[in-house]
């Protein structure tokens, strides 16, 4: 048996008490409550103040814990109640008076209230997994392994599940072996370029110098991403403990944390993570006792999407203007304050310790060969469950968005899944088989991004969702480049002119040119893919745009100019006003009939009418183009 070193001596006592107090927790009832920022805006505050109101009025030896993101959060609020002598039990969509029920019925009674539980989870040891949701199959969590089951707050939760412990073995051994291991695992940055760690970590040591830097770029901005967010609001001591080790790797002393101010409680978890990991011997000088010192430090952002690029990012770190730098120098080569830089995301480093705890091989063997892997994605949009979801490299997105994410929400048809952010592409449902990794989805014209997947349905105009996504680039753009500051402002432009029916067919021609130009000419990525959704929406769905260019149509009923709202007189009743209420602007009136219509002049197609109007009826409708309105008051003037 080899001999422990004196680290890992060290680091075993630590690990010793907190596996200690963990199991001692778990000898009486544990609530724990999801409080990440999904659960909160839930209403889960108020539902763990119940749980502890409750079982002090009612003299409950019980503990109520906050936990982190379990992925599930179309059922916010969410809590796990581990009980001796049950299985644990996840419980969805609570409330004050369900709460109540469960500490009456369940904790004091032994009555587990099953008609209320999502599922039962598998125990294991004393730590539970979601394994037995349906989605759980298609699952393999190695970045989220512990969300939504430690708090995150306490960092002997996380040692007591092996947290740190690659820390402490990287320690006994050398930073050529940490290198090796992450260069052999193939594991390639998740921040959106897909380049392989490893090298990125040489290219950092070959740069040589005495000084060097780390850092982790969360400054997530894409619509409808919270990765990397939800990763350190509930287990922020493993992106903390994967820096240590790149640090280790390339021999750095200082590292940064560039989160953007939007997330306050990643912030304040981030801090007291950082504060707990020093306090333990695990940050800060001679680290368990070793050699080897290194620091971390919170930067916060302004939120400037820009700065999610790398040099922007460091430039803004250090007080210049956040725009992109040429290369070559590239951060490894000469970085923050002109010295060799490794920068990675969120995702990046979390994977490393588990990477290294558990060997390149078992690493290597999910997902692809050239992948390997998990995809880390936050599901929205109109998909039945919405989440936070870790699937293999190679899943494809019908196994995603059917099996994880429960299909298509409210029985709508699926259209397209807009993967990767602002930058990304609208892929089509006859897209729905290639499977997720960077290299498919570049063939697709899309990209893997930082793992923003929204689904879109039947109801969803592809011109009005390119034109939304390129807005939004557009605005955030620097400006230091010609083609990226004129050419999206051109191609913002011609799409405006199509979703009002102003188009005219050579736009196409120019709005495909433009894109390719501004793709090619382009000095950083944020330039270099806006073009992507509009290329992708061309690619796969050019007859919605000759259907707003031709015909001057909307063929989802999307586009505001190219509707009106219409109320067909032989459907509606006399007896009802529904619609006249729901009106923000007065537009619908009592026709001499007694019938309802519309004052298009006044109607500022909120869509409140069309929602409002009772099913038997089914009196509102919408029309596209605008002239069949004229046809409709023809026929009924004849």
């Amino acid at each position: 048996m080899t001999a422990k070193t004196p680290f890992q001596e060290r680091f075993r006592e630590l690990k010793e008490s907190a596996t200690a107090a963990e199991k001692t927790l778990y000898q009486q009832p544990v609530i724990r409550v999801g409080m990440a920022t999904c659960g909160i805006a839930a209403g889960a505050a108020p539902v763990k103040e119940a749980f502890s109101r409750f079982i002090q009025e009612k003299n409950v030896d019980a503990r109520v814990i906050d936990v982190g993101c379990m992925g599930h959060c179309y059922a916010e609020p969410l809590v796990v109640i581990s009980k001796p002598g049950f299985p644990p039990l996840c419980y969805g969509y609570l409330d004050e008076d369900l709460a109540e029920r469960l500490v009456e019925d369940f904790l004091i009674q032994d009555d587990p209230c099953y008609e209320f539980a999502m599922v039962a989870l598998e125990p294991n040891d004393v730590f539970p997994t979601f394994s037995d949701f349906p989605r759980g199959v298609h699952e393999q969590k190695i970045v989220l392994e512990h969300c939504g089951f430690i708090d995150p707050g306490e960092i002997d939760h996380y040692i007591a599940r092996g947290g740190y412990s690659a820390l402490a073995d990287a320690l006994s051994g050398t930073p050529a072996g940490v290198l090796e291991k992450v260069k052999e695992s193939h594991l390639r940055g998740r921040g959106g370029a897909g380049y392989p760690a490893g090298l990125k970590w040489e290219a950092a040591i070959k740069a040589g110098g005495d000084e060097k830097y780390v850092i982790c770029n969360a400054d997530e901005g894409d619509p409808g991403a919270f990765m990397d967010r939800s990763i350190l609001e509930s287990c922020p001591h493993q992106v903390i403990e994967g820096m240590l080790l790149c640090a280790y790797a390339v021999g750095a002393a200082k590292g940064y944390l560039y989160i953007r101010a939007e997330y306050p409680l990643a912030v304040k978890r981030l801090r007291l993570a950082l504060e707990q990991a020093r306090e333990k011997g695990l940050l800060g000088e001679a680290i368990l006792g070793s050699s080897f010192s290194c620091d971390l430090e919170i930067f916060r952002g302004s939120g400037a999407f820009v700065c999610g690029e790398s040099s922007a990012l460091v430039r803004s770190m250090e007080g210049q203007m956040g725009i992109p730098a040429t290369r070559p120098p590239r951060l490894a080569q000469a970085g923050f304050r002109g010295k060799p830089t490794v920068l990675n995301n969120v995702k990046t480093f979390a994977y490393v310790p588990p990477i290294l705890n558990r060997g390149v091989d078992w690493f290597r063997s999910i997902g692809t060969a050239e992948n390997p892997g998990t995809a880390v994605f936050s599901l929205v949009g109109k998909v039945a469950h919405t989440g936070l979801v870790e699937v293999p490299m190679g899943t494809t997105l019908r196994e995603l968005i059917y099996d994880v994410g429960e299909g298509v929400a409210n029985d709508k048809a699926f259209k397209a899944a807009q993967i990767g952010g602002p930058s990304g592409g609208c892929l089509p449902e006859a897209a729905i088989d290639i499977p997720i990794d960077f290299d498919s989805l570049q063939e697709a014209g899309a990209i893997m991004g930082s793992g923003g997947l929204v689904v879109l349905d039947e109801d969803d105009c592809m011109v009005a969702i390119a034109r939304y996504f390129l807005e939004f680039t557009q605005q955030e753009s620097c400006g230091k480049c010609t083609f990226c500051r004129l050419g999206t402002k051109h191609m913002l432009d011609l799409l405006t002119a199509i979703t009002e029916g102003r188009g005219k067919p050579e736009d196409l021609e120019i709005l495909e040119q433009l894109a390719r130009d501004v793709k090619r000419g382009s000095l950083c990525n944020l330039g270099a893919t806006a073009p992507n959704p509009i290329l992708t929406t061309l690619r796969y769905f050019r007859d919605e745009y000759e259907a707003h260019i031709n015909e001057k149509r909307c063929p989802a009923l999307m586009c505001s100019e190219l509707i009106v709202y219409y109320i067909e007189p032989s459907k509606c009743s006399k007896l009802c006003s529904v619609c006249v209420g729901s009106c923000p602007t007065e537009a619908i009136y009592t026709r001499d009939d007694g019938l309802k219509a519309i004052d298009q002049d006044k109607c500022t197609k909120c869509d409140n009418c069309l929602k409002t109007c009772p099913p038997d009826y089914n009196a509102v409708i919408k029309l596209s183009p605008p002239w069949l309105l004229d046809e409709k008051e023809r026929k009924k003037s004849s």
